[in-house]
């Protein structure tokens, strides 16, 4: 069992925060102004490395959290990089150089999702509404949904009274999470982004990108029996 990745979405139905951890695939950064400021450092356009067209960080993760045959696609694979064919000189020049035995070849770049960050959030956040709706006109407005299960990922949602809606995306045989995203609501949000006054809550503009509260996250979700990655 392993975790995804966890989106939070305000009551404006923006994705105020973004943080991954066992995806294959990173995002995409999105577009200038396509997102709100200070989602994450990881999709952040000025984050991102202008020559390699990727981000600073790694995922290296062998499984892949969007996967196109998934219930419902919310990303697709994307396909490898040109390929730089040497002609027999450049290659005996290569072979040659006295700097080669000791300067390695840097790792390829790991491979990205092929939709902008942007889109990821707005399908992520479609996934919620549609099934969220369906489920209140099937079952009655007092039935809630809590998430659902493909072959691939299983979605949770936490929804609080305030309206911001707590997204994570785990291993099909990861039991329900939804403890673990009250337990982040009520401990690391509350202390680090409610509680603060330098967090700009209700901005339309910034997102919650505040170290204490990213590093606070991670070790409650580092801690869950779930986070070990699969093998």
């Amino acid at each position: 069992m392993t975790i995804f990745s966890l989106y939070i979405y305000d009551r404006h139905c923006a994705c105020i925060y973004y943080q991954d951890w066992h995806r294959a695939k990173r995002p995409r950064p999105a577009p200038e102004g396509a997102v709100l400021h200070a989602v994450s450092r990881a999709v952040s356009v000025s984050t991102a490395n202008t020559t390699t067209g990727g981000l600073s960080s790694a995922f290296s993760s062998p499984r892949n959290t969007l996967a196109s045959s998934s219930g419902i696609v919310l990303a697709v694979g994307h396909d490898g990089g040109p390929t730089i064919a040497l002609s027999p000189t450049q290659t005996n020049q290569a072979l040659s150089s006295p700097l080669s035995p000791q300067a390695p070849a840097p790792p390829p770049p790991p491979p990205m999702a092929a939709l902008p960050f942007d889109e990821e959030a707005k399908l992520v956040y479609g996934v919620l509404l549609s099934l969220r709706n369906m489920v209140k006109k099937l079952s009655g407005r007092d039935e809630q949904f809590t998430g659902y299960r493909t072959s691939t990922y299983r979605f949770h949602i936490f929804e609080t009274l305030s309206g911001y809606k707590f997204v994570m995306l785990s291993d099909p045989s990861a039991d329900s999470l939804r403890f673990v995203l009250r337990a982040l609501y009520a401990g690391p949000f509350v202390e680090y982004v409610v509680k603060n006054p330098l967090v700009r809550m209700d901005s339309k503009a910034y997102g919650i990108d505040n170290d204490h509260f990213r590093l606070a996250t991670d070790r409650l979700v580092r801690s869950h029996p779930s986070f070990a990655q699969s093998q």
